[in-house]
């Protein structure tokens, strides 16, 4: 390791690695790597969560362009059981926007419910 530090310091002021430039600055995202994340372009449609709540447990639905991009259902806790409906309802929309935050901080979103209430 040595011998390979001695003769090969001067070839090596960065290397690229792992879409990753290691340097004696440190260790940075290769540029080509990042531009082609900031020339993503944003969506464009609205994403809608569909909600709903059941005496069993509370199901959401998130979709985009009226195709599904993800599903998420749980269980009522032993305490929920007794609530009423439109705080199920409720707690249905609030799971929904708690699971898919990362999705949807910074956007705009429609949420749609079988409840009048809501």
């Amino acid at each position: 390791m040595d011998l390979m530090n001695r003769i090969f310091h001067e070839f090596l002021d960065n290397v690229a690695f792992l879409g990753h430039i290691v340097s004696a600055e440190g260790i940075m995202i290769d540029p080509a790597k990042g531009e082609a994340i900031t020339k993503w372009p944003r969506p464009t449609s609205v994403t809608e969560i569909y909600s709903d709540a059941s005496k069993k447990g509370l199901g959401c639905v998130l979709m985009q362009h009226g195709k599904v991009i993800a599903y998420a259902l749980r269980q009522l806790k032993p305490y929920e059981v007794n609530y009423p409906t439109h705080d199920l309802e409720l707690a249905a929309v609030v799971f929904a926007l708690m699971i898919w935050r990362h999705y949807l901080y910074g956007e705009s979103c429609d949420v749609f419910t079988d409840h009048k209430s809501l």
